[in-house]
């Protein structure tokens, strides 16, 4: 008998300790939200006041998350391309321009990337 008492007591021991981590655990504050989720908490209840719902609301929050953001740096200088970055951005141009596509694309823009005079496209294979 004084042995299941003894269970008994450590049983009750265990429960009340482990309800008292997970009551400290509940009673931890909360941590604070941080730009972006108060942005998003705060458009979220703009559209539920003005009762949006689907595509109304989708475009509303598009609209109200973009508004006034600051993820994106403010005009940051643009880096100039380097004279390799620029002729590739010709020569994809040119490419696109003669709507090439596949083997001929890659074998075009090889060619003119090399720096040949006047790249033409490959011939296209039979299949």
């Amino acid at each position: 008998m004084k042995f299941a008492a003894t269970i008994l007591a450590i049983t009750f021991a265990t429960a009340m300790s482990a309800s008292s981590a997970f009551a400290a655990d509940a009673a931890a504050p909360a941590k604070a939200l941080t730009p972006q989720q108060q942005k998003m908490k705060d458009c979220n209840a703009q559209a539920t006041g003005q009762k949006l719902a689907g595509e109304a609301r989708k475009s509303f929050m598009s609209t109200c998350l973009k508004a006034g953001s600051t993820a994106e740096p403010a005009a940051a200088p643009a880096k100039p391309m380097t004279p390799q970055q620029e002729k590739m951005k010709a020569c994809s141009t040119q490419a696109r321009d003669k709507h090439l596509a596949g083997p001929e694309r890659r074998t075009y823009m090889s060619s003119c990337l090399k720096g040949d005079s006047n790249p033409a496209p490959a011939p296209a294979a039979a299949h």
